[in-house]
């Protein structure tokens, strides 16, 4: 038996890469709880000793002298059960550190079951946790079936590496285009920001270090087909590939796509934008219950404002003295400067506004602040105005609409019953 344990070990240490020392030192301590448990005289004296070339365990007191008993078949008992504890942390460990590179990359399995509202999905040597709150809405899964996600976090726990899942990361969107796009690969075009809303749309700003390599391009690659299996994956979401660009006021206005935009003016101080778009082009700059501009300014990290042509237009005649820090004195050296309307404050900077004379820097910078927000009020008055007149509209048409077949409809019963 102790010939063939040695092998064991040098054969464990080889396979699992567990030392042959931690082994013999878990399989002392074993036999040592286990001689205390019967010989409890010798409770503190208790030692253990390890012949490496025979494979023989001695249990010794403290004066060296050899404890009988049945040692020989207990050691032989405690070293497999030290064996295979320590093969399954070792599995473990290996395990743990193998996903725990893979952090940030797509795996693929199959669902095995549903547990409290979870998907566990089967990675051959480990499961994976896909959380409700990480598989978009739109999808759905059945036992069985094969699933793409990626790996965002590796925990360590009793039964192995625990592994977190997710489809609904923009994460998830960038490693598929990674994976798509050799150019991406190859270190050519490079992934700048992705916002994504699971399962509706997703935005990915993109931007080439070859000159002659258009980003936008390599992404949706030839015929769509590049983008279309990403799509495919996604169940069908929607997807902008827009250019990056160093100037904020370009990227924020590719950002903004589909829609066409006419100017951005941009803050840096505050990271905000101010985005002026042709009246047709109003609703989808803002998008579907605001998903459009919401999703651009994930992806630039500004906040953006966006207003139409004709919203400025109503609003950049309103007197300045309606703007909030702006009394008599103020607005006669205003008006004398030739700032006489919000429209005009607007275009000021802060440095323009303090040039002014008898106008001081906290004073200029509250009449900054209270010119924004009335004009932000205003723009809100006119479009929630605009709405409503357009609703209206919408609603006479239908009446209209609803009239005219119902006078068609008469007509039809009157000439079948003339026939």
């Amino acid at each position: 038996m102790n010939q063939e344990l040695l092998s064991i070990l040098d054969s464990i240490e080889r396979d699992k890469g567990i030392k042959k020392e931690i082994l013999v030192k878990a399989i002392e301590s074993a036999l040592i709880s286990a001689a205390r448990k019967n010989l409890g005289k010798y409770v503190e004296d208790i030692k253990v000793e390890f012949d490496s070339t025979t494979g023989d365990f001695k249990v010794l007191t403290a004066d060296g002298n050899e404890v009988s008993g049945d040692f020989g078949r207990i050691s032989a008992q405690t070293a497999k059960q030290v064996i295979i504890q320590k093969i399954r942390e070792a599995e473990r460990d290996v395990l743990f550190e193998e996903y725990k590179k893979k952090v940030n990359d797509i795996c693929s399995g199959a669902v095995h079951r549903f547990e409290k509202g979870m998907l566990i999905v089967d990675l051959g040597r480990v499961e994976g946790v896909l959380p409700k709150r990480e598989l978009p809405p739109i999808e759905e899964y059945r036992q069985g079936d094969r699933i793409k996600a990626l790996i965002v976090e590796v925990k360590k726990s009793s039964k192995g590496p625990e592994i977190l899942l997710s489809r609904t990361s923009p994460g998830f969107v960038k490693r598929l285009f990674e994976l798509e796009v050799p150019e991406i690969y190859e270190s050519i075009v490079e992934i700048k920001a992705v916002s994504r809303e699971a399962g509706d749309r997703s935005k990915i700003a993109v931007y080439s270090k070859d000159d002659k390599v258009d980003p936008v391009g390599a992404c949706v690659g030839m015929r769509g087909q590049r983008v279309k299996n990403i799509v495919r994956e996604l169940g069908g979401e929607k997807i902008d590939i827009v250019r990056w660009s160093s100037n904020m006021g370009e990227f924020i206005s590719s950002s903004l796509s589909p829609a066409e935009i006419t100017s951005v003016k941009t803050s840096e101080a505050e990271r905000r934008a101010e985005v002026i778009v042709a009246d047709d082009q109003l609703s989808l700059a803002i998008g579907k219950k605001g998903q459009n501009v919401r999703l651009a300014a994930k992806l630039t990290g500004w906040n953006i404002d966006i207003r139409s042509k004709s919203e400025i237009e109503e609003v950049k005649e309103i007197p300045i003295i309606e703007i909030d820090g702006i009394g008599p004195k103020t607005e006669k050296a205003l008006k004398k400067a030739g700032y006489d309307t919000v429209g005009k404050i607007m275009k000021l900077d802060l440095g323009e506004l303090v040039d002014v004379k008898g106008v001081g820097k906290k004073t200029a910078e509250k009449i900054l602040k209270s010119a924004k927000e009335l004009m932000e009020h205003k723009v809100h008055e006119v479009r929630d105005k605009k709405n409503k007149e357009n609703r209206e509209a919408r609603a006479e048409k239908e009446k209209e609409i609803a009239a005219e077949a119902e006078k068609d409809k008469k007509a039809e019963e009157k000439e079948q019953v003339k026939e």
